[in-house]
């Protein structure tokens, strides 16, 4: 680190060390709770999710990557594997034939639908169960001004 860094003060460095503990500590219960009930890991939950929220349940894999904050190659990877499950295909974009299309099929709305249930009350459970509505509102706007100082609309 250059010799001129600002350190953290005590409570910054109580409130990173916080922040990232509960952050592990949460992706953890969630990936343990999609492994357990649904077979799947928490970034094929995501994947299937983003597709159930798109126009058709389709969309092109760049713009899923991008919208999911994937590398290409980690997209392309992962939708291989649920394309073996059945839950989603691939098929050649029309407006673009070197773009490819993930089309979530009916397995694969029904997988989400199912895992949606235990997803969503683990995150009750882990999440806000904890907070009161007003540490709610506050979570998002910390959020929201998080992810504003990279450039990304949270809202």
């Amino acid at each position: 680190m250059a010799p001129d860094a600002t350190w953290l003060t005590d409570d910054e460095q109580a409130a990173w060390r916080a922040f990232l503990l509960a952050r592990q500590l949460l992706d953890d219960a969630l990936d343990r709770q999609l492994q357990h009930d649904s077979g799947m890991p928490h970034a094929y939950y995501m994947i299937l999710t983003t597709l159930i929220e798109a126009d058709g349940h389709a969309m092109r894999m760049s713009e899923l990557a991008a919208e999911l904050r994937f590398s290409p190659s980690r997209l392309t990877h992962a939708i291989a594997s649920i394309e073996r499950s059945g839950w989603v295909v691939r098929r050649a974009c029309q407006t673009d034939k070197r773009g490819q299309v993930a089309q979530l099929t009916k397995a694969g709305v029904r997988v989400q639908h199912a895992a949606a249930i235990g997803h969503v009350a683990e995150v009750r459970a882990r999440l806000f169960d904890q907070l009161t509505s007003s540490q709610v509102d506050q979570l998002r706007r910390i959020c929201t001004a998080i992810a504003g100082g990279f450039g990304t609309d949270a809202s």
